[in-house]
């Protein structure tokens, strides 16, 4: 069975369509690049790294990282986002690079969640890429919503992904997310079921 790529932009619906195509096919295998993320932010090796590059203030007083702080940084500074994405992405990468590979022979969908599929050459180990989109008035509401945040300092999140409209251009299917979350799942069930239809061979 494939491996399918679901990408998009920051508060476009891509979680949500996830979350469905779980429902929709609860034995696929799912791997979700925050969440490794995240996982490798426990890690000494990983901490001791981002405390030389971003210092002791996205620290507390407990040596805890502080993950607001460190995410308000690097979405107001490009420089410490290349810093951030150099210390994660090649470990993110290798970790879905090494599922991905042992999925090969496996009679499972396996969809990769990964925000930033395009920007590290994910997609080389897709046999499609799904991208999850919205028109640009959608998405600053959304994200203004759900951060709490001001205009401009959503489109300045917004700006420092890589352009929407170059990730709809790469994509193998287009998911648009203007509308409410049955819309969203009514276009899940529609490329499962034309997936499921299909004879896979691999890459």
């Amino acid at each position: 069975m494939p491996a399918i790529g679901i990408t998009g932009g920051i508060s476009t619906g891509k979680s949500t369509f996830v979350d469905g195509l779980r429902k929709l096919v609860p034995v696929a295998i799912f791997f979700n690049a925050d969440e490794a993320a995240h996982a490798f932010l426990n890690r000494p090796e990983v901490e001791k790294q981002i405390r030389r590059e971003f210092g002791g203030q996205v620290f507390s007083s407990a040596g805890d990282l502080n993950r607001t702080k460190l995410r308000a940084i690097v979405f107001a500074d490009a420089t410490k986002k290349r810093a951030l994405e150099q210390i994660l992405h090649p470990r993110i990468r290798r970790q879905w690079r090494t599922e991905a590979k042992e999925h090969r022979n496996s009679p499972k969908f396996f969809f990769a969640d990964i925000p930033l599929l395009y920007e590290t050459g994910g997609e080389s180990l897709c046999d499609r890429v799904v991208v999850v989109a919205c028109s640009e008035n959608v998405q600053l509401a959304r994200l203004r919503k759900r951060m709490s945040i001001s205009s401009a300092e959503a489109k300045q999140m917004i700006s420092s992904q890589m352009p929407l409209e170059e990730k709809i251009r790469r994509a193998d299917h287009v998911v648009w997310n203007n509308g409410d979350r049955t819309s969203l799942m009514e276009q899940a069930q529609f490329l499962v079921a034309s997936w499921q239809g299909q004879r896979w061979t691999k890459k």
